[in-house]
């Protein structure tokens, strides 16, 4: 038990990248940029995951899960040190590059960790699960971390954030490094390409289990990036009140994902799945039409809250639908991560062509695809 502390503290390093949500917007007037450029900020963190998930996977087999967590979170640490030598656009953009580039080494490295401490496969889903309750905690300090900067050194030195994150990332390096964990027995399989990869997307429940994960990554950017800005654009509120926004979200977010770790080990995750995705639905649909600042606020939150353990979910049963690619499945679901990336300009564009209820729209065709993948991919764990 001891051992999987460090690992699942591991998580809250992972969620830094949740603050490209209320950071995009203190960016957005560092310098100038208008809110099709602005929506590109998350595709610098999530970009990654798409060219780095599965060479990484591969790489894992050589290096070691722990080593590849101890790397992704050396490259934040430098990332995030970045600002502090020069403040402008070039730098800021390499600090969020990095940020990405580590996130997406951490989150391909870390859940596989996890099975190296938690011997009980029965439980993997609830304890990954643990792990996102973690990851949210992160994505709800986040905003309060990018304000105490902004309190201390002014909106024009929000980005000592960078730094503080670092501290954490680096301390969070130093537990796991101390902490003796077993290597894994390494894979029998060969190095393999990325080609290779990709064709494990004929199996039709990889395919559909790749997209849910790109998708529900898509979901949870979206609601971030989006939840300011539709409480700024729609009731127009102040800079100050905005920022409540993302941290409804998140703390719904950790809300739901805490109750999951409970009901998953419960009951039927495949059922757990869809009672939660059509409750995503209907809260966008309230979102979309119902003009209420409170009920719009609720429904925001209760996004969150529905959305949480979905990406587990999806995860853990790309695992068990093929146990013995263990690193190769992990390379190439987070390789859909990039969902966040792609999904982010979509709404950047929709905001900026139709307003906001076509950033809101953008959100719900992810959520759609997310309903489809409930009720028609096939698992071990379905009723």
């Amino acid at each position: 038990m001891k051992k999987s502390l460090p690992v699942l503290f591991a998580f809250f390093v992972m969620g830094f990248c949740d603050i490209v949500g209320i950071s995009s917007d203190y960016v957005q007037r560092s310098f100038g940029w208008s809110p099709v450029m602005t929506g590109f900020v998350p595709s610098l963190v999530f970009i990654w995951f798409l060219f780095l998930g599965i060479p990484i996977g591969n790489q894992m087999n050589k290096w070691g899960r722990k080593n590849t967590v101890l790397l992704s979170m050396g490259i934040t640490v430098v990332g995030m040190l970045l600002p502090l030598l020069t403040y402008n656009s070039i730098t800021c953009m390499l600090a969020y590059a990095l940020l990405g580039i580590g996130n997406a080494i951490l989150q391909v490295s870390l859940n596989p960790l996890l099975n190296n401490v938690v011997s009980d496969g029965r439980l993997l889903t609830s304890s990954l699960t643990a792990g996102q309750v973690i990851k949210a905690l992160s994505s709800l300090v986040g905003p309060e971390i990018v304000l105490l900067a902004v309190n201390y050194g002014g909106e024009d030195k929000w980005y000592y954030c960078f730094p503080l994150l670092g501290l954490i990332t680096l301390l969070s390096a130093l537990w796991l490094m101390l902490t003796p964990i077993q290597r894994e027995t390494p894979s029998t399989e060969q190095q393999v390409s990325l080609s290779s990869s990709f064709a494990l997307l004929k199996d039709n429940t990889i395919l559909l289990l790749f997209l849910g994960i790109f998708f529900i990554v898509g979901v949870d950017v979206a609601t971030n990036f989006i939840s300011s800005k539709l409480m700024a654009i729609r009731f127009g509120w102040s800079e100050s009140q905005v920022k409540f926004a993302p941290q409804i979200y998140f703390f719904c977010r950790t809300v739901g994902a805490f109750i999951g770790v409970f009901a998953l080990a419960r009951m039927s995750s495949i059922r757990y799945f869809r009672v939660n995705i059509l409750c995503c639905i209907a809260s966008l649909l309230v979102m979309t039409f119902w003009h209420h600042a409170t009920v719009n606020m609720v429904c925001i939150g209760t996004v969150g809250f529905f959305a949480s353990s979905v990406f587990s979910i999806i995860y853990s049963m790309a695992l068990q639908a093929k146990p013995d690619k263990a690193n190769q499945i992990s390379g190439l679901m987070i390789t859909a991560v990039a969902g966040g990336g792609v999904v982010t300009p979509a709404i950047g564009f929709a905001i900026g062509t139709v307003g906001i209820v076509g950033g809101i729209m953008v959100t719900l065709c992810c959520v759609l695809y997310l309903t489809y993948c409930a009720f028609f991919v096939k698992s071990a764990s379905s009723d």
